[in-house]
């Protein structure tokens, strides 16, 4: 997809980012007189998108795939764009010189060269991992070390040579992604693993974000209250580059992006939101600017993230329609819950089977729909522990052959029901899954527990 992209990522990442840029330093140069490198420095802040952000402020409404797809390929490359700009600004405010072939110069070194580095190292280490994979010395939790300290360093090699370390993550997590889809099944252990990890990495990563954001804005507003109180112009210009800056990707959607029409075109626009890498790049100028300065341009900045974040939200709850999927889907699933845990348990009762091992294997059932109370749980929790209840090895086998007659009797409710074509084939797949994984637990020798 990014291949085939490549046109679109360039144009909105690139030279929408530096047209925006250099028209709206030139708007607020003209409207408040804070003098070009002052200006172009707070623009460029405020060029990189991001992605979690606007999965935030979109989340429950349906939205045109091809918008998604643009907006979040932006946010992934034009954070380069917008720290060369600010390395510019900045230059040109220390030394009074404006030095144009130089920071393109900068810029083709450090996009270009993060690509390439970005691509040879992941080449590299997908290459050593996979030679591991399909060794007889492959040890998973080294394994997974290695893929978790593999962005860290390839960030930080990049940046030492001078090029964007975050460009050079990107392309070498393209590189992963590949990687994955072809190697799935040489270690299904080690893959399910890393899935798991990565989701969950994923989530708590997202939401440190909006804490990290939460956190820094409330010091920021403390901080300088009095600054707040007295003068307005931090207001206006916040509010004057968020404005000027929506206007012009709107009219940048209307010529490039999608179907062209004014819809795409205003959700384009909106879909710019702003977040932590913004504020990010905020402190990273606090030893080059005067104690002023750098309180002016923080609250402008606050402005404009919250701006990009709030009128977004308020808006697409009129323009864009409910996530039908989105809203059912809890009921889909617990209905199919339901129902698989009631044909598991009617193929048990079918079963001769001791009273105390039928007990035992439909509260495990049972358990899948969280139909069993906290008294349930700490009376077979006691049973457990105490052991005055042990099964004996017979009836330990006899409990593991009725949970697998059990979860077939569920995938053959599911099979029936994908066949019917009357739900969500997603929802049934997820389910599946769920029984897979509870049987895994059942048979698996190095995870089971039974």
């Amino acid at each position: 997809m990014i291949r085939k992209k490549v046109n679109s990522i360039i144009g909105t990442a690139v030279i929408l980012a530096l047209e925006t840029a250099i028209v709206a330093t030139l708007i607020i140069n003209k409207i408040f007189v804070l003098g070009v490198p002052f200006a172009l420095i707070i623009v460029a802040i405020i060029t990189p998108t991001d992605a979690t952000a606007f999965d935030s402020v979109v989340q429950g409404r349906k939205i045109q795939q091809t918008i998604q797809n643009v907006l979040k390929t932006e946010s992934l490359f034009n954070d380069a764009t917008g720290i060369v700009l600010l390395q510019a600004a900045i230059l040109w405010l220390q030394t009074g010189h404006l030095k144009l072939v130089y920071n393109f110069a900068i810029f083709i070194k450090m996009v270009i060269g993060g690509a390439f580095i970005g691509m040879i190292l992941a080449f590299l280490l997908v290459g050593v991992r996979q030679y591991f994979v399909r060794s007889a010395n492959n040890v998973i939790s080294s394994q997974t070390l290695i893929y978790l300290l593999t962005p860290f360093c390839i960030y930080f090699t990049a940046e030492k040579l001078g090029t964007s370390g975050i460009i050079a993550v990107v392309v070498a997590g393209l590189v992963h992604n590949s990687e994955i889809n072809r190697s799935r099944f040489s270690s299904p252990r080690q893959v399910h693993f890393g899935i798991q990890m990565v989701n969950f990495t994923s989530r708590i990563l997202n939401s440190f974000v909006f804490v990290i954001l939460g956190i820094n804005l409330k010091r920021i507003f403390t901080n300088n209250f009095q600054t707040i109180l007295t003068s307005y112009g931090w207001l206006l210009v916040g509010f004057s580059i968020y404005v000027i800056l929506t206007i012009l990707r709107y009219f940048y959607g209307r010529l490039f992006i999608g179907d062209h029409k004014k819809l795409t075109a205003l959700l384009f626009a909106l879909g710019g939101v702003h977040g932590t890498v913004t504020l990010a790049m905020t402190f990273s100028v606090s030893s080059v600017l005067t104690s002023n300065q750098f309180t002016f341009v923080i609250l402008v900045e606050t402005v404009a993230i919250l701006l990009s974040m709030v009128i977004p939200t308020i808006i697409f709850r009129f323009i864009l329609p409910i996530d039908g999927d989105d809203r059912i889907k809890d009921s889909q699933l617990n209905y199919l819950r339901r129902g698989m845990v009631e044909a598991g348990i009617k193929r048990v009762k079918q079963m001769h089977l001791e009273p105390v091992v039928q007990a035992s294997v439909i509260y495990d059932l049972e358990d899948q729909v969280q139909k069993n109370n906290l008294r349930r749980f700490f009376k077979q929790w006691q049973s457990v522990t105490t052991e005055k209840k042990a099964l004996t090895v017979l009836q330990s086998v006899d409990r593991r052959r009725a949970l697998m007659y059990a979860f077939d009797a569920q995938r053959e409710y599911l099979y029936d029901l994908a066949n019917q074509h009357m739900i969500n084939s997603d929802y049934i797949y997820e389910v599946y899954s769920e029984i897979l994984l509870s049987e895994a637990l059942v048979l698996d020798p190095k995870n089971q527990m039974l």
